[in-house]
Parts: structure tokens; C-alpha cells; sequence
């Protein structure tokens, strides 16, 4: 796994001390075993559309128990679905054995997802929510329809009434006046009672999405704990903790999505397991629009450019 540098290295001083991940220039070491590696990815065929979208990748100069100076490579995430491969140090949990417990809840929060799309795109159900959409419509509608004439009735009888007529005439307005608010009344309860029996009859399709909605999040939450607690990560002084273990000491929160799983954790969980020591480090982004694999970025962040202290997860 550990590659032998193709060109001399002979007058390249080592750095005094390891690369700080976030604020560093790359060490010439790191630039040749960058160029090494691109040279690698420029003779393969069968991730050239991946890489035409553009991928994370690192190195790592490391120095054997014999003193030998060599250089680890990897990737970020997975690489044409597949967590190993020959030229690239192994992850740290490879959550896509197919063996493995990732894959199968990943397969069952999958069906979960089919169910709750299988519910929604039922034509019963969709027509139901179309009924309940225009019945709400038709009921505003008609409402505003009918106040509308109470309003204009009113006005007419407020006529009569400057005119001074009769104990008929006022008696008779006072029946058009209640009939016409009674007549609301029943309109506004039975749109009511329609709705109640439309809301009803969703509610048996609603709750079933939601109780699926409900044990997708659940499974999400174990599995994404249970993931973070599988990334048994080492540092400098041979000690392990998990992921999660490691985010709640230091900053309190979950990790974030992908902890872990990115170039540089890799080459130093490697680099760590097998007793090589870290020299430094480099990070670049690849990425081919024309399927060539010649586009290579070392990633340089926008600070000082200078090295830290001995890195230790």
C-alpha cells in the first residue's frame, strides 16, 4: 500500500513538523507524490466519468520503521461505489461491505421510502386530496357569495325602513333577515360536515405515511449513531475512540455527514495502524470535463502558508 517515490527525492529536506490540515502550503514531497498519483489516475479507464465530475483526493509522506521514505494516497468517500481499491489505503469503516449491518438497514430505510411513494402516488389518495382541495375552494367561495347578499339585502331593507313601513313590511324583514343568516349557518355546516368526512378519509392514508415517516427517522438517527460509533478512529499515540465519542468532548455536537470517511482520516488511520510515521500532507481536487483525467488542484487554504504541530485526532 505504502508507494516508493518514481523520481529521486535525494536533497528534498524533510518538514520540521506535520502539515496543519487547514492553513498550509504543500510540501515538495507532497507535490511529487500529487503528481505521481495523477499520473496514476490519467492511465485509468474505469473512472473516467466519475472523475469527470470531480473527486477529493490525498496524500500522505510517510517515513517506515527502517527509514525508508514512501507516500500513501486516497480518496474521499467511495469511488465507483467501492470503498477499496488496490492503489488506495482501505477506509476506516467500509459502511459498503455488502455484509455489513450499513447496507442492510440502508435497504430497509430504501423500503420504507418505496412505501411512503407508494401511498402517495395512490390515485385514491390523490384524488381525495383534489376533492378536499376544491371543496375548500367551493366553500370559501360560496360563503363570500352568500355573505355578500346579506350584505346587499340588509341594504335594501335599511331602504324600506327610511320610507316608514308597515308592521308587515318590518316583520317580514326580519324573516328574510334571519332566513338569510340561517341559510349561512347551514351552508358553512355542511361544507363542514364534507370536510370532516374528506379530512377523514385521508387521515387513514396520512397516518400511515406518517407512522413510516416516523420509523424512517428513528432507523436514520441509530444508524447514523451506531455508523459514527463504527468509525474507531486512532491518533498519534496508538489510543481509539469513536466518532461520535470525539465530536461530543470537543465541540458538543453530532459529527457532521461523512466524518470520517474523507482522504486525510484514512491515510493517517492507515499510516497510524501500521507504524508509519507522518511526514506530511496534501489534499487536491481532480476533476476531468473532457473524460482525460489531466485537471489537478492541490487544495491550498486561503491563510498563512506555513505547517503545525503534530496533528493527533
Amino acid at each position: 500500500m505504502i508507494h516508493k517515490f518514481q523520481s529521486s527525492i535525494e536533497g528534498i529536506p524533510l518538514p520540521e513538523k506535520f502539515t496543519c490540515p487547514f492553513c498550509y502550503t504543500p510540501h515538495p514531497l507532497c507535490v511529487k507524490a500529487v503528481e505521481e498519483v495523477q499520473g496514476y489516475l490519467r492511465k485509468q479507464s474505469r473512472w473516467v466519468e466519475e472523475l469527470a465530475e470531480g473527486k477529493m483526493f490525498g496524500v500522505l509522506v510517510v517515513r517506515t520503521e527502517e527509514g525508508d521514505i514512501g507516500y500513501l494516497a486516497a480518496f474521499s468517500g467511495n469511488l465507483a461505489h467501492k470503498n477499496n481499491h488496490d492503489f488506495f489505503v482501505p477506509p476506516v469503516f467500509d459502511l459498503l461491505n455488502p455484509d455489513g449491518f450499513f447496507v442492510a438497514e440502508e435497504t430497509q430505510i430504501s423500503n420504507i421510502n418505496k412505501e411512503i411513494d407508494i401511498i402517495c402516488r395512490d390515485s385514491a389518495y390523490i384524488s381525495l386530496k383534489e376533492q378536499l382541495a376544491e371543496e375548500l375552494l367551493s366553500s370559501e367561495r360560496k360563503q363570500k357569495e352568500a355573505k355578500d347578499n346579506i350584505k346587499k339585502a340588509k341594504a335594501e331593507r335599511d331602504k324600506k325602513r327610511n320610507s316608514n313601513p308597515d308592521e308587515k313590511d318590518l316583520a317580514e324583514m326580519v324573516r328574510e333577515s334571519q332566513f338569510l343568516k340561517a341559510e349561512l349557518k347551514r351552508l358553512v355546516r355542511s361544507f363542514q360536515e364534507q370536510e370532516m368526512v374528506l379530512r377523514g378519509q385521508l387521515d387513514v392514508y396520512e397516518q400511515k405515511i406518517n407512522k413510516l415517516c416516523e420509523e424512517r427517522k428513528a432507523r436514520s438517527n441509530a444508524l447514523q449513531r451506531r455508523l459514527f460509533d463504527s468509525f474507531r478512529v486512532l491518533n498519534a499515540k496508538g489510543e481509539e475512540q469513536g466518532l461520535y465519542e470525539i465530536f461530543e468532548k470537543s465541540v458538543g455536537k453530532l459529527p457532521p455527514a461523512g466524518a470520517g470517511d474523507c482522504a486525510a482520516p484514512k491515510l493517517l488511520q492507515y499510516a497510524y495502524k501500521n507504524k508509519l510515521y507522518p511526514i506530511a500532507m496534501a489534499e487536491f481536487w481532480w476533476k476531468d470535463e473532457n473524460y482525460s483525467a489531466e485537471t489537478m488542484d492541490i487544495i491550498i487554504p486561503p491563510a498563512k502558508a506555513n505547517v503545525s504541530q503534530f496533528l493527533i485526532l
